[in-house]
């Protein structure tokens, strides 16, 4: 019991690192979740304060994902039945949790994808490689970032399902509980730009407001 705590706490305080808040009060003066979308992730970022700061949010925001993993996979007391991959999913999860709700902004955070491709790249990395490409080619395609992250979740999402079921590939429990719960997240988090992308005033990458 006490290392699932230590693992999730662990998690949930690099999850709860809010990149963009924190750079937007330094360097700006301002709160990113008043202007633009409202988000705090690299793409409100790119949009308020430019291109080197979305770039440094990404990154930040992706290895809090993937920190947490490997801290959770490193923290084991010995009072625990779950294997190492099983407690990374666990501490991912958390981080996860932390971005969407930040102890250190008020609860108040993004949508939680860099953070949680972080955490998958841990655990599969040729998936999530491939999600990235997937990613890059609709947003090339489209100007949509929105659009391209519920295409790269649905693409891991039916990716794993196919290489554990179909090809029977050696592919965790763990994993597939995370590719479903990530989509749903995804969708969830990403309702309102599924409402303006059907009617057609979904904001475009590189747009001029």
């Amino acid at each position: 019991m006490v290392t699932i705590i230590a693992v999730l706490i662990t998690g949930y305080l690099f999850g709860s690192i809010p990149t963009g808040v924190w750079l937007g009060r330094i360097i700006r003066g301002i709160d990113i979740r008043q202007h633009g979308s409202g988000s705090t992730g690299a793409t409100n970022v790119f949009r308020i304060l430019g291109v080197k700061l979305a770039i440094a949010v990404l990154v930040v925001d992706v290895l809090k994902g993937f920190v947490a993993c490997y801290l959770g996979s490193r923290i084991n007391f010995g009072d625990t039945i779950l294997v190492s991959d099983q407690l990374a999913a666990s501490g991912g999860l958390a981080a996860v949790a932390g971005h969407l709700y930040p102890l250190f902004a008020g609860f108040r955070g993004g949508k939680g994808i860099a953070t949680g491709a972080g955490m998958l790249l841990f655990l599969s990395p040729l998936e999530v490689g491939f999600a990235l490409i997937v990613f890059v080619a609709a947003v090339y395609l489209t100007r949509y970032v929105s659009l391209g992250s519920i295409t790269a979740a649905v693409f891991y999402f039916v990716s794993i399902v196919i290489e554990r079921y179909y090809l029977e590939y050696p592919v965790g429990g763990e994993v597939v509980a995370l590719a479903t719960v990530l989509l749903v997240l995804v969708l969830f988090t990403h309702r309102a730009n599924i409402r303006r992308l059907i009617s057609g005033t979904e904001n475009k990458f590189g747009a001029k407001k």
